[in-house]
Parts: C-alpha cells; structure tokens; sequence
C-alpha cells in the first residue's frame, strides 16, 4: 500500500490528506473521514483492504498533520469538508465518515450532494432528537468541579511513538483494536515535542475534549430527510440504561437513523464496539465495497 501525502489550504487553515491510486473511469473514489481525536491515517488497515481503489483519507484541522486552528465546532469541520471536496473538485464519491466523521459527512452530504454516489456512516454520533432539544449537553456530567472534562487531563507527552502504543496496549476501548491499527494511530497521531525531547498528542487532549463538547450542538434532522443519497448506516451495540460514562463499548447513534433517510439501510453489530472500524476494519472495508449484507 502506497498513501501520497498532500497538503492544501481550506477556510483559513491548512489540511494534511493521503491518498491512494488515482481516479478510474466508471468507478466511484472513496473518501474517509476520521473521528473526533483521531487522524486519517486510523484507516490505513481499511484502506489496505481496498486495493486497486482510489482512496483519499483526510487529517481534519486539530488532527494528525493538519494545523490547529481553531474554531474546533462540528459546523466547521462540516464546512471544512465541503470546501475540501470542492477545492480538489471530487466527484463520484463513497463517503465514509466514523463517529464525528460520519456528523461531518452528512453535512457536506446535504451542501453538495451531487459530488456523492453514497454514504456509509459508521456510528456517526447523529442521536436521538430530543438529545438536541435538551438545555443540558449529556457530558456536562462528565465535568469536574473546575469544568474540566476528562479527556482534557489525558497524558499529553511520551517517550515515543513505541510508548505510547504501551501506554495503550490492552487499555480499557483500545482492548479491542487490532495490534496494527493501533500502531497506525500511535505513529501518525503524534508530533515532535515542540519543548523538548519526545512525542505530544497531535490533537491536543483539550482541543479533543472542546470537540466532545460541541457534539450535541449541530443538529441535523432536519437536513435528512434532504439527502436522497443510498446510506448505510453501521452501529454497535446499543446502551443500556443512560449514559452516566464515556463508554466507547456501546454506540452513541440513534436507532432510528438509517430510517430518517429516503434510502437508509441499518446495520446493527452487537458483537463490536463504537469502534468498529479499529476492531474489525475487514468487515469496515466489505460494507464500504458493498460486499456484505451484514
């Protein structure tokens, strides 16, 4: 597998994206778009199971190799794509979006949706109506008496890249991962310590914890029922009970998602964990080819 690295400058900020083969005539270019504290290069176990495809993966600003700009909202990283799909002028696209990737792909989704052909959303975090009608955001639980949310005091500085992945390794969501994915989001998730020796978090633990924050505050139902697109929408197992943790074992998507678009498709897989693609990025790569009715 050979990813060519790019950068390009969008809405005042400049993103890093990696992209495999080039486009071919009569078939559709894939984009994949990462979740929130993550980067485009969590896909490289996907992408290594779509040879001979045309695949462009993107760092959306705060993460991987892009710059830090903010404002870090879900509305921006939206608008970012959008304005990042007209800037290369793609056409003909399979969106994929994981978590907050599948948010944002829907709202380029509905701005230009004669670039897509589909979407497959995996677990986008799009929830339940009344979530967004709510005065509370769900993780105003979650904060500390200083207002702090948890992801914000996450370890920031390693050793290395190596560290880090031991740092991870068998480690509450991580236990799930494939060895090799978590190589991947260890090596490109991090960058040379700017005050001195060793690694920090590419996502900065609070810009990751301001993103968090901000996922209850675009709501898109009533752009929905506007996306004629064919989606196919992948959810893990369902809570049980409310949400009082951030438990990425279960799924934060709404049940009834895939039946709110004209042509949804809902597929539901008990036996994997929010983190679908990191835990079983084959069956992710047969969805995205349409291979599977799972």
């Amino acid at each position: 597998m050979q990813l060519q690295e790019n950068t390009i400058q969008v809405n005042g900020t400049r993103l890093c994206w990696f992209e495999q083969g080039q486009t071919q005539d009569g078939q559709e270019s894939i984009l994949l778009v990462h979740a929130t504290g993550f980067h485009a290069r969590c896909w490289d176990q996907v992408i290594r199971r779509l040879p001979d495809r045309h695949v462009i993966s993107v760092d959306m600003r705060g993460h991987g190799r892009s710059d830090n700009t903010p404002p870090f909202s879900w509305d921006t990283y939206g608008a970012d794509l959008t304005a990042f799909i007209k800037a290369l002028d793609l056409t003909n696209l399979a969106g994929v979006g994981h978590s907050m990737g599948g948010h944002c792909l829907t709202q380029a989704a509905y701005a230009i949706q004669d670039r897509f052909t589909r979407l497959v959303l995996v677990d986008p975090v799009i929830m339940p109506p009344d979530i967004y009608a709510g005065a509370e955001h769900e993780h105003n639980a979650w904060l500390d008496e200083s207002g702090e949310h948890p992801v914000a005091r996450r370890r920031n500085q390693f050793a290395s890249a190596e560290a880090f992945f031991q740092n991870l390794h068998g480690r509450g969501g991580y236990s799930s991962w494939l060895d090799d994915v978590l190589h991947d989001y260890c090596e490109y998730g991090v960058l040379p310590d700017p005050d001195g020796d060793g690694v920090v978090l590419a996502c900065p633990p609070k810009v990751e914890a301001s993103i968090y924050m901000g996922s209850s505050g675009i709501n898109l139902h009533e752009l929905i029922p506007t996306i004629s697109l064919p989606v196919k929408v992948l959810r893990a197992r369902v809570r049980e009970g409310d949400r009082t943790t951030m438990d990425f074992s279960v799924s934060p998507t709404w049940p009834e998602l895939a039946a709110a678009f004209h042509q949804g498709v809902d597929v539901y897989l008990p036996e994997l964990t929010h983190f679908i693609p990191m835990q079983d990025p084959e069956l992710t790569a047969a969805h995205i080819l349409d291979q599977t009715k799972r």
